[in-house]
């Protein structure tokens, strides 16, 4: 679950990256770009309840593969000559869709595999190599851009999400629970013995009465 976390998170591009080339696409001016965040933070509102039911009943690993299969969207969309509406509104759905899918729902995906009394310690594990690998992305996505301009850096990335997602689908349990031996057949139960209680019956002398006998006439 680690490596799967950082190798999808060594992928990951920062969404300030994202929002910076959807406002060279758009050619927006600079005061519009603090409301694109908004735009996805909405979708994300909206969508983060949803596809948190949607993991507990068909499993997590699923959604949180889609999820990173929306970030994947969003990186061709925006190297795709698409009409500006289209371009805004399916960056920012796709954003918000990538985050709902997979911020709880990996921690959700882990805790099952960690032992009793070390899920916090375990779950900050897989953060922080989470958080690293992003660091490093975007570090490498900043030279290469740098480098040879945000058209390779994006396809660059995407390659890289892609091969990450390959991996992550091979590696990831596809149950949600760990693998356990199977339980103990419990032990063949006795039946209680029969109650022995002795039974009046006709053969037996009833408490404080003569036992019952020939009774013989009395000759005057």
């Amino acid at each position: 679950m680690l490596l799967c976390a950082g190798l999808l998170g060594a992928a990951t591009v920062g969404d300030a990256f994202l929002y910076l080339l959807l406002q060279q696409r758009l050619e927006l001016d600079a005061t519009w770009f603090p409301f694109l965040p908004l735009g996805a933070a909405g979708v994300y509102l909206l969508l983060a309840v949803p596809a948190g039911r949607l993991a507990d009943r068909v499993g997590r690993r699923r959604p949180f593969l889609y999820g990173h299969g929306a970030l994947l969207l969003a990186y061709g969309l925006l190297l795709a000559p698409v009409t500006d509406v289209l371009l805004l509104g399916g960056v920012l759905v796709l954003i918000g869709t990538f985050y709902a899918a997979t911020d709880g729902v990996l921690m959700a995906l882990t805790g099952p595999f960690l032992a009793q009394g070390h899920q916090a310690g375990g779950l900050a594990l897989v953060q922080t190599a989470q958080a690293l690998a992003r660091l490093g992305a975007a570090v490498a996505f900043g030279a290469v851009w740098t480098a040879s301009g945000p058209s390779a850096a994006l396809v660059a990335a995407g390659l890289a999400l892609a091969a990450a997602l390959c991996c992550a689908a091979r590696f990831l349990p596809a149950s949600d629970l760990p693998a356990s031996d199977p339980p103990a057949s419990d032990p063949p139960t006795m039946s209680p013995p029969p109650d022995e209680s002795p039974s009046l019956s006709a053969s037996t002398p009833t408490a404080g009465l003569p036992p019952a006998g020939p009774t013989r006439l009395r000759e005057d």
